[in-house]
C-alpha cells in the first residue's frame, strides 16, 4: 500500500455520488441494528489489473464516516488478489461508502486495464510511441476517464473543442474549397501556439496536408499497410507526426506501431467491462 493520492473528483462531487446512492442511511443496517459494530474492510483485486480512481474510493468511503487505514496508488498494475484498499470504522458508514467505492474502481478499472494492454503492445514494438484516448467518454465523466486513461500509460487525445486544432472533412466542405496552405496560414494567424492536425481519408490527402504544413496527420481508418504507404511518401527529414486513428486495440496497436504510426488514437478503452474488485467486510 502506498501513501494516499489526491481523488480526482472534489469532495462535493463525491458526496453528491454517495448521496445518490445512500439519500436517507441504509435502511438493512438500521433494521438489523449492527450499525455500531467495528468493522474492516478490503478491496482486492480479483484478477490482475491496472487499477484507478482509488483515492476519489478511498475519500467516499472517508465520506460515509469510514477511516481508511492505506490503499494502491492509481496506475499501479495489481497482481490477482492483491489489496486495493483497507477501511475500517463503524458497520453502517462502511457499508454506506461500500458499493460506490467498489463500482467506481471496477468501472474505471477497466478502462485503465484496456488503456495498459493497448499501451504495451504498441510499446512492444515502438517504445516511444504514444496511445491518446479520445474524447469519446460518457458526458459528464471526462475527469473520471481522463486519470484511467493515465492510469493506464495513455495521454489524451483531445480534451475538448476548445484547446486544440483538429481539421476534418466537415471543416474544409465549410471553408468552401479553399486551399489547404490557405487554411494553415489563417491557422497559424489565428491560434499561433498551437499545433495544427488535420484528418485525412487517403494516402494523397495526408502528403497533401504535409505539403501544406499541416504538424499532425490524423490517418483515419487506414489499415496498417495504409500507414506504412502514409509514412514512405512524407519527407524523412522533418516529416509531421502520424496519427493513426479508427479501430486501434490490443490486437492490432503492435501491428500499426510496426507500421510507422507515432501515436495511436482510440475510443476502445471506454467500452472495456469492468475490473471485478472482491469486498469483504467482516467485524473487528
Amino acid at each position: 500500500m502506498s501513501a494516499p493520492a489526491a481523488a480526482v473528483a472534489t469532495r462535493v462531487e463525491l458526496e453528491r455520488l454517495l448521496r445518490d446512492d445512500v439519500p436517507h442511511g441504509d435502511l438493512t443496517s438500521e433494521a438489523l441494528g449492527i450499525g455500531d459494530t467495528p468493522a474492516i474492510m478490503t478491496f482486492r483485486a480479483r484478477n490482475p489489473m491496472s487499477v484507478a480512481l482509488v483515492a476519489d474510493a478511498a475519500e467516499i468511503i472517508d465520506i460515509a464516516g469510514g477511516d481508511v487505514v492505506g490503499h494502491a496508488r492509481s496506475g499501479e498494475v495489481l497482481a490477482r488478489n492483491a489489496p486495493i484498499l483497507t477501511a475500517r470504522g463503524p458497520a453502517d458508514a462502511l457499508l454506506r461508502g461500500w458499493k460506490v467505492a467498489q463500482t467506481l474502481i471496477e468501472i474505471w478499472s477497466g478502462v485503465a486495464t484496456s488503456a495498459r494492454a493497448i499501451v504495451d503492445a504498441a510499446r512492444s514494438v515502438s517504445p516511444e510511441i504514444a496511445v491518446a484516448c479520445t474524447r469519446k467518454n460518457v458526458p459528464g465523466t471526462k475527469s473520471f476517464a481522463v486519470a484511467a486513461v493515465k492510469a493506464g500509460g495513455g495521454v489524451m487525445h483531445r480534451l475538448g473543442l476548445s484547446e486544440t486544432i483538429l481539421v476534418f472533412p466537415e471543416h474544409l466542405g465549410l471553408a468552401g474549397g479553399a486551399p489547404l496552405a490557405t487554411l494553415v496560414r489563417r491557422l497559424r494567424r489565428n491560434a499561433p501556439e498551437k499545433k495544427l492536425v488535420i484528418e485525412v481519408k487517403s494516402v494523397e490527402e495526408g502528403v497533401a496536408a504535409a505539403a501544406a504544413g499541416f504538424d499532425v496527420i490524423q490517418a483515419e481508418k487506414f489499415s496498417p499497410p495504409g500507414i506504412a504507404a502514409l509514412v514512405a511518401r512524407l519527407p524523412s527529414a522533418v516529416r509531421p507526426v502520424v496519427a493513426a486513428a479508427g479501430g486501434i486495440n490490443a490486437a492490432n496497436a503492435a501491428d500499426y506501431a510496426r507500421a510507422g504510426a507515432d501515436v495511436l488514437v482510440t475510443s476502445a478503452p471506454y467500452a472495456a467491462p469492468p475490473q471485478d474488485v472482491e469486498v469483504e467486510i467482516a467485524p473487528v
